[in-house]
């Protein structure tokens, strides 16, 4: 441990000091602070200009405390962010916000573990955020997730109530995830289904992607109100875009060439992987852009296809190695018009796909 990690406890130590003064402290240039921001602007895709305006702010905020509740989830939300690459978005999070509560992470425990939450629910009245990972129990009472001697159900309730907003980190808040799925035994349901007098943002995914949540942190501290949300309550900037809309393998699919199984000649070429099971045409993240392990791969480049983890309801679509429905209509959008024409080969594959994705466009108006 250096001499800097055993300073005694501080204004920063106690969640009071600046995010400069703490990167200034650890040896952080402006630069690698300007770098971030920009890298936070581009990710997010905002102006160029953004990302200056994003390490100025960064440098003059006070570390936002944040209150992570942990449900009924399998700890991969927390253990993707603890994952995360460079640019160091790990370090970044955890000098960017104050975790005043996390049940995995935090040394305390038992009594001690609970007066920190209390504690910073009092300190921080009104601005705290809550993260919550893993969906909440409802059935009898929420007696199926308990922590503390209390229910799910009852510190969510109890957390939110003067919380600035709330962060939904995973499928499982976001949507029910797996507990949620057929037959539900315990009555799992997002957090929005019971926090509803509180700006609730969804970073879903199974787990998510470590740059989305950190970047949708970032993005509340520093300007001080939610980023723009799609009509699942996901931000824009990371939800945008389906799978699909940005995976290689697209100029494939529009050609009407795809895999048969996994270790045919058509998964060896990197053929499209719709016919086995991908869900990327109805699955929207920012796998196929920012990635996974520091910019390294995602599943479809594994040569595994999309299985929708982003999305309600993702594990009763009918099975991860099963063909969506052809054809498929998703946001006013045919996606499974080259997956129908794909069973005929060759050119007469392409020209098809090419004249139904043409007639789509014009049923939008798009093309006069």
């Amino acid at each position: 441990m250096t001499r800097k990690q055993e300073e005694p406890m501080d204004d920063w130590a106690n969640g009071k000091g600046t995010v400069g003064e703490a990167l200034a402290r650890q040896g952080v240039s402006r630069r690698s602070l300007l770098k971030y921001g920009s890298y936070l602007a581009t990710l997010m895709a905002l102006p160029p200009t953004a990302g200056r305006a994003i390490a100025q702010s960064l440098a003059g905020s006070k570390r936002q405390s944040v209150i992570w509740l942990s449900f009924q989830e399998c700890t991969g939300c927390i253990e993707s962010l603890t994952r995360s690459f460079s640019p160091s978005v790990e370090e970044m999070i955890f000098n960017l916000i104050s975790l005043d509560y996390q049940e995995t992470l935090q040394a305390a425990a038992g009594e001690a573990a609970e007066k920190a939450r209390l504690d910073a629910m009092e300190a921080n009245k009104g601005k705290y955020v809550v993260v919550v990972d893993g969906s909440v129990s409802t059935r009898d009472g929420g007696v199926y997730s308990t922590s503390a001697g209390k229910t799910n159900l009852e510190v969510l309730k109890d957390t939110a109530k003067d919380a600035l907003a709330i962060l939904s980190v995973g499928t499982c808040s976001s949507f029910g995830g797996i507990p949620h799925a057929h037959p539900n035994p315990t009555g799992a349901v997002p957090v929005s289904d019971i926090i509803t007098d509180k700006p609730v943002i969804n970073v879903s995914g199974c787990p998510p992607v470590p740059e989305v949540i950190a970047g949708t942190i970032a993005y509340l501290v520093t300007f001080g109100k939610l980023p723009p949300l799609d009509h699942l309550g996901r931000p824009k900037p990371f939800f945008g875009d389906s799978i699909h809309d940005r995976c290689y393998r697209r100029p494939f699919y529009d050609k009407g060439l795809f895999a048969k199984s996994f270790d045919d000649e058509g998964a060896r070429n990197g053929w499209c992987l719709y016919e086995v099971g991908c869900k990327g045409p109805v699955t929207y993240n920012a796998c196929a852009t920012t990635k996974w392990n520091g910019g390294t791969s995602f599943p479809i480049q594994s040569g595994h296809g999309c299985l929708g983890c982003s999305e309600p309801n993702f594990w009763d679509m009918g099975g991860f190695y099963k063909t969506l429905p052809q054809p498929t209509r998703h946001r006013g959008r045919d996606i499974g018009a080259a997956g129908a024409v794909g069973l005929v080969a060759g050119a007469g594959t392409a020209m098809l796909a090419r004249q139904r994705k043409k007639k789509a466009a014009e049923e939008e108006g798009n093309v006069k």
